[in-house]
């Protein structure tokens, strides 16, 4: 595909965006009394409503149109059928076989995965369910209190994110734990926390060489072998890896090695065997259950059309503000506790993926890619960056995540969450008029210059976008259908910008020097050539040391 500025559609969308230059929200809400009824849509248990966006159903038309031109229907039927879109790394993208049925095929290079990964899962499985039961200890006997997944990335946001997410449905599993830096205090909280003879390590590195991860991974060996032996440490490790070798050397059980695959990308990869530690801290059935509501949000996404699809609308939308409205940010804002890592968990999702300069066929791109994401659960938010998306000079599209019933019921808590949410949204799109203001500042009694002083401060322009996503429930389901959900939003966006979302070749760089340095940190190697600023830090460095 040649750039997407040079499409019929986006030249349309152009425009079509000078027509809503002067055209307030609150006014079209005003015209039009079907409007949500129009802009919003439903699957089951699950509605996302769009209707607070600065669009009208032509705006979707031309949008949905984009998104033909662009060959977002050819590109997401290419995934599916295991056709090679990671271009720059020749690869596959398969996330979505993790969560198919057994019996459905999904072919690579003329093959059926779905066996393999089958496999997996049973293995994963029965894994599990000797943990929680106590049937699989380690070394003295005892059953396993902890759980520490050890990884970084797509090993550590994911697994971490949705084991807080589904606190609730432990039922007397072990303590999920999750350690990612490498900086020594992660570690050390774990050791505080924990006892060696009842702590499970999981060490997730599809390479088992990240450095971080392995780094980590050592150092929980010697706890546990300074505690218990050399010979138990074994014991209490498992891997999540394909480098059987590396594996065996480490002291963990082959038997104890669960693989997952080169075409599953980092960030897509909870549902692999990279969610171990979910299928341990939840059970088995829940973590079944995860991935049927991403699959159901899967089969949303193949088989509905442009118009009434929902990651495609979220996608269309995103373009829509950053290519069209000069949009640079997007807040993501679940009035969940439970989703407290939901807003990390998408920034590697969509900034890793979308953060690109160059098309998949290597040329510089001339217009906006990726969003800088960014959020907080509600009420949390409201009393900290919200001023900037209500009255700031940035314009900051938002999408607003609440449930209909709590996990954690208490009182009136819950309603007053959902009032707080629907009333944000509210605000975003209505605003408050000068007008409003003086009528507002009348009625306590203020007058005169003293009011006129006041107004500016306390209008609201009001016409800021935002989606609203609500559902029954936060439980396995709906989680699942949620994080795909946000999956296949950013393959629409990057497949609209013609660049790849499936490589991350930008953190090399940092992952290559690092490694220089510190080799020079500890006197092992000679200084290299460096900027002054860097030589200046890395001397500074070991004179304080």
């Amino acid at each position: 595909m040649g750039a997407p500025t040079s499409l019929p559609a986006w030249a349309a969308l152009a425009r079509h965006r000078e027509t809503l230059a002067g055209v307030h929200m609150r006014d079209l809400f005003a015209g039009d009394g079907e409007r949500f009824r129009r802009l919003s849509l439903a699957r089951g248990d699950f509605l996302l409503d769009y209707s607070k966006n600065r669009i009208t159903a032509e705006t979707m038309r031309l949008l949905a149109n984009l998104a033909r031109e662009a060959g977002v229907q050819r590109r997401r039927d290419a995934m599916f059928a295991g056709e090679c879109i990671n271009v720059s790394e020749n690869r596959a993208v398969l996330h979505v076989a993790l969560r198919a049925p057994a019996d459905r095929p999904i072919r690579l290079d003329g093959t059926d995965v779905m066996g393999e990964v089958e496999s997996v899962r049973q293995r994963m499985r029965r894994f599990a369910d000797m943990v929680r039961a106590g049937k699989r200890t380690g070394a003295t006997g005892r059953k396993f209190a902890d759980v520490v997944n050890i990884g970084i990335g797509g090993s550590d946001l994911g697994p971490a994110m949705v084991c807080e997410a589904l606190a609730p449905f432990r039922a007397g599993g072990p303590n999920p734990r999750f350690v990612s830096n490498i900086d020594g205090a992660a570690l050390r909280d774990v050791f505080a926390a924990c006892r060696p003879e009842t702590s499970l390590f999981i060490v997730a590195s599809k390479t088992f060489t990240t450095l971080e991860t392995l780094t980590n991974a050592h150092s929980a060996r010697r706890w546990v072998a300074d505690a218990l032996g050399e010979e138990a440490a074994g014991k209490h490790f498992v891997a999540l890896s394909t480098n059987l070798d590396a594996v065996r050397a480490f002291g963990i059980d082959p038997d104890e090695m669960f693989p997952f695959w080169d075409w599953v990308g980092g960030r897509y990869s909870l549902w692999s065997a990279i969610g171990l530690s979910i299928a341990i801290a939840v059970g088995a059935d829940n973590f079944a259950a995860l991935l049927d509501g991403a699959r159901d949000m899967d089969d949303h996404f193949r088989e509905a059309p442009l118009e009434a699809n929902m990651p495609a609308i979220l996608g269309m939308l995103s373009v829509w503000y950053g290519n069209f409205w000069d949009a640079h940010t997007h807040a993501v804002l679940p009035y969940d506790q439970r989703l407290a890592r939901f807003a990390a968990f998408l920034q590697q999702m969509e900034m890793e993926s979308n953060g690109k300069s160059v098309t998949e066929g290597g040329a510089p791109v001339a217009w906006q890619t990726g969003p800088v994401l960014f959020g907080e659960p509600g009420t949390n938010g409201q009393h900290a960056f919200y001023q900037l998306i209500h009255q700031g000079t940035r314009l900051i599209p938002a999408d607003f995540i609440g449930a209909a019933r709590s996990q954690s019921p208490l009182g009136k808590h819950h309603q007053l969450l959902a009032a707080n949410l629907f009333a944000q949204t509210e605000a975003l799109m209505r605003g408050k008029t000068a007008a409003e203001v003086r009528a507002e500042l009348a009625a306590r009694g203020m007058s005169g210059a003293a009011l006129e002083a006041a107004v500016p401060h306390r209008v609201f322009s009001g016409s800021r976008p935002s989606n609203t996503i609500l559902y029954r429930a936060l439980d396995p389901f709906t989680l699942g259908r949620l994080i795909a959900l946000y999956e296949h939003k950013t393959f629409v966006e990057g497949t609209i910008w013609g660049i790849d979302s499936f490589d991350q070749w930008g953190v090399e760089l940092g992952k290559q020097l690092a490694g220089t340095i510190a080799a020079e940190l500890d006197g092992s190697k000679p200084p290299a050539a460096h900027d002054s600023s860097t030589r200046g830090l890395i001397d500074r460095f070991r004179e304080w040391r």
